[in-house]
């Protein structure tokens, strides 16, 4: 039987087309990316995405849309999964959390930052209407990315 990692990330757009990006001081993955988290035990996907993006940004969301997904085996074999959600629907002021400072950002500026690995890769599914899936596949000694 496979062992799943259930996460989620959000892009969460305000009406002057700017986005709430994190800059994460985890060494795990640091860099600039939409905030977002694990999935509790028997959480649904739509409430795990509310409260990540509350814990993270102070911001509550409504009306996350579920728009692509990222996946991949850990190095321990377990499948890890990033449900990716958008939405322009919120209230509330940004508050920074331990994760790191959230901000406003325009889309365009975004590559003015350090940003986690792979996140740039990952914005093109969150925006694409023909890509819904990114994809670590295994190929000799490396990786390959996969976007569908």
């Amino acid at each position: 039987m496979e062992t799943v990692e259930l996460t989620n990330m959000c892009m969460i757009e305000n009406q002057k087309g700017q986005v709430v990006v994190q800059l994460r001081k985890k060494k795990d993955w640091p860099g600039l990316t939409f905030p977002g988290g694990h999935v509790l035990p028997d959480e649904s996907f739509h409430d795990a995405v509310v409260r990540e993006v509350y814990e993270e940004t102070g911001l509550t969301i409504s009306c996350p849309k579920l728009c692509g997904i990222k996946q991949f085996k850990t190095s321990a074999g377990v499948r890890y999964m990033v449900l990716f959600y958008r939405t322009n629907s919120f209230v509330g002021e940004l508050t920074e959390s331990i994760e790191g400072p959230v901000f406003w950002l325009e889309p365009n500026r975004i590559q003015e930052y350090q940003v986690a690995p792979d996140f740039l890769k990952m914005y093109q599914v969150f925006c694409s209407e023909t890509l819904s899936e990114f994809f670590y596949q295994k190929k000799g000694d490396g990786w390959n990315i996969q976007l569908n």
